[in-house]
């Protein structure tokens, strides 16, 4: 690196935005500096919250990661060897023109960006911003091609991802930084109040099972709030829920409605859901569940909190659920989350 300063600046920064649950949940989110042909990106897995305290980005070479998505290949080597993988979204960072570059899965746009009703409100929201929106592609090599077709005919320093969060461009980390908290501030929604948990229900109903109750007690308003509750149950609305939940979440009436759940996974020899919803109690989570499954709970109560009652709400396809079930590239990264201390 010709400048360490600026390498240390980009991990200060991503350690404040790592640390902000609005803006990142768990291993989601990266961020990237360039370096002549040298690409400083956030590695697989990683937290951005950790970037202080561990090494967690990797070097790649520019031209490579742009020949990789040139002949479709998402395996980019590292400049240097080591035990870590680029990002999943190197490809995405390498196209952008920018110096700095920084996705996150701020939790007002993914708000907005799960919703078919959105567009004439991000016009009139990010006026004067040089943004452009998406619709769902999944992550990697089909939405850096997306992001390629609109780089190569105008200058973007704000992409809204469909149902998935984002990125922006600027010259120096701090600038970068300040962006996403001027888009979110754009795009800020209210968090509907929900009605507390009955907790002492809820440790009735996991007593003697692999489950407990979430360590965020805001993960209970996914359940005791009916609009809440039925937006969690209708879907996956972005992909990190996948990855970390599975799709959607399953509902639950009680003990027998827990019995039965179980039985259904068992039968099917499908692993008992990562979470479930009791309605009217609160959330339980199964208890070897990993510190992203407890972030991407807390991450979907934040979102589904703040989704007004009118809003024309999207869900990824079944088909997409399937490519990030069965993705080696997410499987890596649940592994490196699961292992985090």
């Amino acid at each position: 690196m010709r400048d360490p300063d600026e390498l240390s600046a980009l991990r200060r920064m991503s350690a404040r935005v790592g640390r902000n649950m609005l803006l990142v949940q768990g291993a989601g989110g990266n961020s990237s500096i360039k370096d002549d042909d040298v690409l400083w990106v956030k590695a697989s897995g990683t937290w951005l919250s950790d970037a202080n305290d561990k090494d967690i980005f990797v070097p790649v070479l520019l031209t490579a990661a742009r020949e990789a998505l040139a002949r479709d290949d998402e395996r980019i080597p590292l400049a240097a060897p080591g035990a870590l993988r680029a990002s999943i979204e190197t490809s995405l960072h390498a196209l952008m023109p920018h110096r700095i570059v920084l996705h996150v899965h701020a939790v007002n746009t993914i708000a907005w960006a799960a919703r078919r009703d959105a567009r004439d409100d991000f016009a009139a929201r990010l006026d004067g911003l040089a943004w452009r929106d998406l619709d769902y592609y999944h992550p990697g090599l089909p939405l850096a091609r997306a992001v390629s077709a609109i780089v190569a005919r105008e200058t973007v320093d704000v992409l809204i991802l469909g149902n998935h969060g984002l990125v922006v461009g600027a010259e120096t980390s701090e600038e970068a930084e300040a962006l996403v908290h001027d888009v979110e501030t754009r795009l800020i929604l209210p968090a509907r109040a929900t009605p507390a948990a009955d907790d002492a229900a809820l440790r009735r109903l996991c007593a003697g099972t692999d489950y407990r109750l979430p360590k965020d007690v805001a993960c209970h308003g996914i359940a005791t709030d009916p609009f809440s509750r039925a937006i969690a149950t209708g879907g996956s609305l972005y992909p990190d829920h996948v990855v970390f939940l599975g799709p959607g979440l399953p509902t639950i009436e009680g003990a027998g409605g827990l019995a039965t759940m179980l039985a259904r996974a068992e039968a099917t020899d499908l692993p008992a859901p990562v979470a479930a919803l009791a309605p009217g109690l609160g959330a339980i989570i199964r208890s070897d569940a990993s510190p992203g499954a407890e972030a991407m709970l807390s991450c979907l109560a934040l979102v589904t909190s703040r989704l007004p009652l009118s809003a024309d709400i999207r869900y990824l396809s079944s088909q997409h659920e399937q490519m990030l079930l069965n993705w080696d590239a997410e499987r890596y990264r649940q592994q490196l989350t699961a292992a985090r201390q």
